[in-house]
């Protein structure tokens, strides 16, 4: 993390005032529905960590902002009121210089009821870029040179970056359009197919793949310098990509199939996959693993089958009770959430982007891995695809 970092004590939306130009929702805590925990070091491991940090870290995929307080009561209100609050000073407790943040994913609703409408996202990129435009802690992340600039400046540089590419429909000029509002990465599909390809959630008899049309839209990334992640994508979707791409292709998060987490899981042929295209697959924390321990036997399981080269880290947590959020989304859609998505109420140890950030770093030192290893993992790895892809 270079400097020392900077936070300027800078709230979301600072400029105007909360409650009078848009309504003030309590927001949660750090700590929100969960024990926090820090693994711990010897003397000499801590000094070899504050080394080891002073290179770049990055996160492949977080939600780096605060949730309602009362998720229940809330939630869907909070969203439509059109802006989400960076949590600027929990993130300023972290290594990080720079985050993918996926701002609401499939939440993305300001507008319309179900989401992912271009009106939805436009209107949540454009703001969130406006409020990162006033803090001198957080900027917009547009270029390797800005994650570089972070790090020596103490500040962290905020990826933004959209699940799905459903909001384009059929126009490729609009993935352009993301491009220039400062989009970076973008999925193909969240769960449920468009006009791109199939939804890793929407497999009946037969998982259809990507669509020509799909072909052409990571054409288009890769011209216009956006990178391409197959997360929530179907298995054919994601192994299409991979031959499509003319550049190395991201899994922001993701669990290994092998490595027990069954049919939820991602296959070793899709991670040989991504390897094979120079790209990198993030690890995710899930409310299926009990604690950071578990965690890791993915992330080392990974590692054996394709390299350190190609593995980073994309934990996909956030500031709120993540549980109570699953709850009321499961209830809002209608739906019964599988036994297996509640068996923990909380992963020990990776909760919050604040706590897996203290703990992945400590973990990988306490554990033996190489100062090389632990910088590739770290930020290394994703920061070689960026400067071939952005």
């Amino acid at each position: 993390m270079g400097a020392d970092k900077q936070y300027d004590g800078y709230e979301p939306y600072d400029y105007l005032e909360a409650g009078e130009d848009y309504r003030h929702f309590e927001l949660s805590s750090k700590t929100a529905g969960f024990e926090p925990r820090t693994l711990e070091l010897t003397n000499e491991e801590e000094e070899r960590l504050d080394e080891l940090t002073e290179d770049t870290v990055l996160s492949l995929h977080e939600h780096a902002f605060q949730f309602p307080a009362d998720i229940d009561e809330d939630l869907f209100d909070y969203i439509r009121e059109g802006r989400i609050h960076t949590a600027y000073e929990f993130l300023a407790e972290t290594p990080l210089d720079a985050v993918f943040d996926m701002q609401l994913d499939g939440l993305s609703s300001v507008h319309s009821l179900h989401g992912w409408k271009w009106d939805d996202i436009t209107h949540e990129v454009s703001m969130r870029a406006a409020d990162l435009a006033h803090s001198e802690y957080a900027f917009q992340c547009r270029s390797v040179d800005d994650i570089h600039r972070a790090r020596e400046n103490g500040q962290i540089a905020v990826v933004q970056c959209v699940e799905s590419a459903a909001m384009i429909e059929n126009e490729l000029d609009r993935i352009e359009q993301l491009y220039g509002m400062g989009v970076r990465s973008m999925g193909i599909t969240y769960n449920t197919s468009n006009a791109l390809g199939t939804g890793g959630g929407d497999i009946r008899e037969r998982d259809g793949g990507l669509t020509g049309f799909g072909a052409r839209a990571v054409e288009r990334m890769n011209d216009v310098g956006m990178a391409v992640s197959v997360s929530h994508a179907s298995p054919q979707t994601s192994l299409d990509v991979c031959e499509v791409s003319d550049q190395p292709v991201f899994d922001t998060h993701a669990l290994a199939k092998g490595a027990g987490m069954g049919a939820r899981g991602t296959s070793d042929e899709l991670f040989e996959a991504i390897a094979d295209t120079d790209g990198v697959v993030g690890l995710l924390s899930s409310t299926h693993l009990p604690d950071i321990e578990t965690y890791m036997e993915h992330f080392e399981y990974v590692v054996d089958l394709i390299g350190i080269d190609h593995v980073a880290f994309g934990p996909d947590v956030l500031y709120g009770d993540h549980t109570e959020l699953l709850r009321t989304l499961s209830e809002f859609h209608g739906m019964e959430l599988p036994e297996s998505t509640l068996q923990s109420e909380y992963v020990d140890g990776l909760e919050n982007p604040t706590e897996a950030w203290t703990n992945i770093p400590r973990w990988l030192v306490a554990n033996g891995y190489s100062d090389e290893e632990i910088r590739k993992v770290l930020g290394g790895n994703v920061l070689r695809v960026l400067e071939q892809v952005w």
